[in-house]
C-alpha cells in the first residue's frame, strides 16, 4: 500500500497558473521516457506521436456552474456550485455546495446575475445531503438546469486559481473565463445522465483544432469519450493509504470511440478523465460485462494498477495528495520515486502547475504497449 503523504510536495504560489498559455498550444511540456526527460512544448506532440496511434479526448461540456446569491432574510452573501439535478420541469431541484452563514432547511436565497443583480431565481434549502456540505434545494422561477445557468452561472474555476489572483490582485473578464476553460472539442451532452462538468478536463485545453489536424495528419486516429467531471475530482486523499480513499463517482461514456476497446496501436489518453474513462470500460469488459452507452465509475487508478487500455498519457501537473496525483504515479516509468522527482525538476525549472498549466507526456514503453499482451 502507498502511504498518501509520498504524494505530497511543495509548490512556490507563482508557480499555480492563473491564466492560460497563449496560444494554448505554447504550453511546455515535460516528456517523460523510461530513460530520460526532454523539455518541449505541447506544439511538438505531431513530432512525439506514431502513425497507427490513437489519440483519445474527453469532449465533455463544461457548465457555467458556480453562482452567487444573498440570503433573503439577512442580505448575507453566499456562493455556490451546482453538482446535478434531483427533479426538473416545475419542481427543478438540484444538489449543491454552497458556501454561506447558518445554513438550514427552509432557508431562501436570491440567486444574482453576473452583475449581481436579483435575476428572478430564488434558492430554497430542502435538506443536507451530506456532512461535506452538499445541500438539495428547490429552484423557484426556472423549469430547466440550463435556463438558470446560463442566466446566472459563473465559470467554476478551481478555488485555487481564483485565491491566487485574488492575493495577485489579478482580475480576468468572465468571458475569457469561459472561453479558456472549454476544449475545442466540447459538445452538449445529450441523453446523459449528467447535463456536464463543473471542472474542465484540463489536458485536453491544451489543443487547437490546428494542432489536432497535424496530429491526425500524422496518421493517428483521433476519437472522444465523455467523462462528466465532478467536484470530487478536487478531493483530497486525507486516509493514511492512497488505497484507503473512498473514489468519487462520475458518469462516463466510450461515446463513438468504443473502437478504441479493440485498437491495435498504442492509445494516448489525453487527460485522467480519458484514461479513466477507457480503463473503467476496458476492466468492465475484461469482467464479462456489458456495460452501456453510459457507465458510473469509481475506479481509482495508483501504482501497482494493471492498465487495460492506455499507453501514454498526457496530462498536467496535479495537486499534492490528489487521486489525479496517484494516477501519473501508475504509469511513470520509476513509480512515486521518480514522479516526486520530476515534478521536484518541474518545481525548479519553472514548470506552471494545475489547471491552466503546461503538461506532461509520459511513454511508459518504447515501442510496445504498457498493457499486457492477454489486455488488448
Amino acid at each position: 500500500m502507498l502511504l498518501t503523504k509520498a504524494l505530497d510536495y511543495d509548490l512556490p504560489e507563482h508557480l499555480i497558473a492563473t491564466t492560460p498559455a497563449e496560444p494554448r498550444e505554447r504550453a511546455r511540456l515535460m516528456v517523460v521516457w523510461p530513460d530520460r526527460v526532454e523539455h518541449l512544448r505541447v506544439a511538438d506532440l505531431p513530432d512525439l506521436v506514431e502513425p497507427g496511434d490513437a489519440l483519445i479526448l474527453n469532449q465533455t461540456q463544461v457548465l457555467p456552474a458556480r453562482f452567487r446569491g444573498r440570503a433573503i432574510e439577512t442580505g448575507g452573501f453566499a456562493e455556490g456550485l451546482w453538482l446535478g439535478d434531483v427533479t426538473q420541469g416545475d419542481a427543478l431541484t438540484w444538489h449543491l455546495f454552497l458556501k454561506a452563514r447558518r445554513l438550514r432547511a427552509g432557508k431562501r436565497f436570491e440567486l444574482l446575475d453576473r452583475g449581481d443583480r436579483p435575476s428572478g431565481y430564488v434558492l430554497e434549502l430542502i435538506r443536507r445531503v451530506s456532512d461535506d456540505g452538499v445541500w438539495e434545494a428547490a429552484v423557484e422561477g426556472g423549469h430547466t438546469t440550463p435556463e438558470v445557468l446560463n442566466g446566472i452561472g459563473l465559470t467554476p474555476l478551481p478555488p485555487y486559481i481564483r485565491g491566487a489572483r485574488a492575493r495577485a490582485g489579478e482580475i480576468v473578464a468572465e468571458d475569457a473565463d469561459r472561453r479558456a476553460y472549454q476544449t475545442v472539442v466540447a459538445i452538449e451532452a445529450r441523453n446523459a445522465p449528467v447535463l456536464g462538468s463543473v471542472a474542465a478536463p484540463t489536458a485536453g485545453l491544451h489543443f487547437t483544432r490546428e494542432l489536432l489536424h497535424a496530429i491526425e495528419s500524422r496518421g493517428v486516429r483521433r476519437g472522444e469519450v465523455v467523462l462528466q467531471v465532478g467536484a470530487g475530482t478536487f478531493k483530497p486523499i486525507e486516509s493514511e493509504f492512497v488505497e484507503q480513499h473512498v473514489m468519487h463517482r462520475e458518469w462516463c461514456s466510450l461515446g463513438g470511440a468504443r473502437w478504441a476497446m479493440d485498437h491495435p496501436g498504442r492509445v494516448v489518453a489525453v487527460g485522467s478523465t480519458s484514461a479513466r474513462t477507457l480503463e473503467s470500460y476496458g476492466r468492465a469488459l475484461r469482467g464479462g460485462e456489458q456495460p452501456g452507452a453510459w457507465m458510473e465509475t469509481d475506479l481509482l487508478i495508483a501504482p501497482g494498477y494493471a492498465w487495460e487500455r492506455v499507453d501514454v498519457l498526457l496530462t498536467n501537473f496535479h495537486l499534492p495528495r490528489s487521486t489525479l496525483l496517484a494516477m501519473v504515479a501508475a504509469i511513470v516509468p520509476g513509480g512515486v520515486e521518480r514522479l516526486r522527482a520530476l515534478y521536484a525538476e518541474a518545481v525548479m525549472t519553472g514548470y506552471r502547475f494545475y489547471s491552466y498549466g503546461d503538461a506532461m507526456l509520459i511513454v511508459p514503453k518504447i515501442g510496445s504497449s504498457v498493457c499486457a499482451p492477454e489486455r488488448r
